[in-house]
């Protein structure tokens, strides 16, 4: 009995001062924001912040994820906050985002303290309706990680230019006197960084010259919202072939990838029915025949993990609500019956129709800008004056670019699927889509004529069924743009018939 009694207590023991540990840990971060009453009522969270920084909170026990949030919002003195969320990681190594309207100890379960990162949850379809400089600062910030991860693929001839962007916020006017060809190389813009580029953004940073911080972020957003995966939410899909697909979550719609190669765009008008069970999320569009009759095809995708595809559905959610709507969908306040089927997760921030109409930069507000990491300096071989860099390409997956001109990204204009009635419900397993077999001259085209339609069971996707066919020949990066900045203020809802099977939303 004592024996037992010795090691209850140890493991106890070595328990709270494992916690004691990771708090003292938590508050040794450069910011620390305490949290009143007593210290035995009270969680630690640490946030990492889009600058690199760390901010350590302490709340209580039964704080929600709002709570958090409105801290470091506040911390921040950022007004544009619904463009942002913070972001953890799950047991499964599920990326999440944090619910504003649920305990923070119930979904971040590996604390304390509990970590996450602050990121850009939405990213805007036209940075010009950023209203505030500090809210255009921390677009960059995160611009900048997405490109140096490789998340975002950037083409040679942008990324130096955005790079050149970088230093002139930073640094300043390009000085002879003072700066070299040598001073690039100490700052870190793309994951595969060569000297010759390098050199192009010396050579770049000089035509920069008298633009002010602010006006250099804006040129920088400016040029990144034209880049092709701008703002494109990536998510993972399997297929029981083992064939990866890839879903794009965009302002105008959803984005379907087969390994690089784009075969398939959903517009939200288009969607009528968004559901997930278990791993298998499942989308229903609505196309018009030749007859003109509306024809509606279900398309199913699975993932690894239940959490990944749950997840999945609600950035769904979440983006349909604050591109598409000029306000959140209000939740019902009656209960039907004592038994619910499904969640009842809602989008309940701001949308950017809100967001762009009602928030107004201040008179004054300051910000300090924070120096990027430093690293060791490489000795140039070749010469500040250098002609023009070969042409290389800053991603291993990234097209090689011309100096003059840029290639668009092949597309597959064709998806055979299963052979269809011509009007019901026709269910398309997305394992059951034939691999593509290759890209040639004809298919380079996004939305082209009437050769470049979606053969669905014998019945072709006129272009007639996208919206705006006067940019059928324009370069898809173009009219995707050109529907974001109609997206603001457009209303379209996505219907969700009654069935036992349906997830509530």
């Amino acid at each position: 009995m004592l024996s037992f009694f010795r090691r209850t207590l140890g493991h106890q023991s070595l328990r709270k001062h494992a916690e004691k540990e990771r708090l003292r840990e938590a508050q040794r971060a450069p910011t620390h924001i305490p949290a009143a009453g007593d210290s035995k009522s009270i969680i630690t969270c640490r946030v990492s912040l889009l600058d690199g920084t760390d901010v350590s909170v302490d709340l209580p026990k039964k704080a929600k994820g709002q709570d958090l949030f409105d801290q470091i919002m506040y911390h921040l003195d950022l007004i544009e906050s619904d463009y942002f969320g913070l972001r953890f990681m799950d047991s499964a190594q599920v990326a999440h985002w944090l619910d504003g309207t649920k305990s923070i100890k119930k979904q971040v379960k590996i604390g304390s303290p509990y970590c996450l990162h602050l990121r850009v949850k939405f990213y805007s379809s036209e940075p010009n309706n950023l209203h505030e400089e500090l809210t255009r600062y921390l677009f960059v910030l995160q611009l900048k990680q997405d490109i140096l991860s490789g998340k975002l693929e950037c083409p040679f001839d942008t990324a130096v230019q955005l790079a050149a962007y970088n230093l002139q916020a930073e640094l300043g006017d390009c000085d002879l006197a003072e700066h070299s060809p040598e001073l690039v190389s100490e700052f870190r813009f793309v994951p595969i960084q060569t000297e010759e580029m390098e050199i192009a953004v010396f050579e770049k940073w000089k035509e920069y010259r008298g633009q002010t911080p602010a006006q250099a972020e804006t040129n920088y957003l400016n040029k990144a919202k034209w880049l092709e995966m701008y703002g494109v939410d990536m998510h993972v899909v399997k297929a029981r072939d083992g064939n990866d697909y890839s879903l794009g979550l965009t302002p105008t719609g959803v984005l379907v990838f087969e390994g690089e190669t784009k075969i398939g765009l959903f517009f939200w008008p288009k969607i009528t029915r968004l559901d997930f069970k278990k791993n298998k999320l499942t989308l229903v569009v609505v196309e018009d025949d030749d007859q003109g009759k509306e024809q509606e095809h279900t398309f199913v995708f699975r993932l690894e993990h239940p959490k990944a595809c749950k997840h999945l559905w609600k950035c769904a959610v979440e983006h349909h609500a604050f591109f598409r709507l000029r306000g959140p969908v209000q939740k019902n306040s009656y209960r039907s019956g004592f038994i619910r089927l499904g969640s009842r997760f809602r989008y309940s921030g701001k949308t950017e129709y809100q967001t762009t109409k009602t928030n107004k930069a201040r008179k004054s507000a300051t910000f300090e800008r924070r120096s990027s990491k430093r690293y060791s300096r490489r000795t140039l071989q070749m010469k500040a004056n250098t002609g023009n860099p070969e042409e290389l390409s800053v991603h291993s997956n990234v097209l090689t670019q011309n100096d003059d001109s840029q290639q668009a990204w092949g597309v597959k204009s064709t998806v055979p699927v299963m052979p269809s009635p011509p009007c019901g419900l026709v269910l398309v397993e997305i394992e059951n889509l034939p691999r593509s077999s290759g890209i040639d001259q004809h298919d380079k085209k996004w939305v082209s004529a009437s050769s470049d339609c979606c053969q669905r069971g014998g019945n072709q996707w006129h272009p007639g069924a996208w919206p705006l066919t006067q940019t059928a020949h324009s370069n898809y990066t173009d009219f995707v743009h050109e529907q974001n900045v109609k997206n603001s203020g457009f209303h379209h809802d996505i219907h969700f018939p009654d069935h036992s099977a349906m997830t509530e939303i």
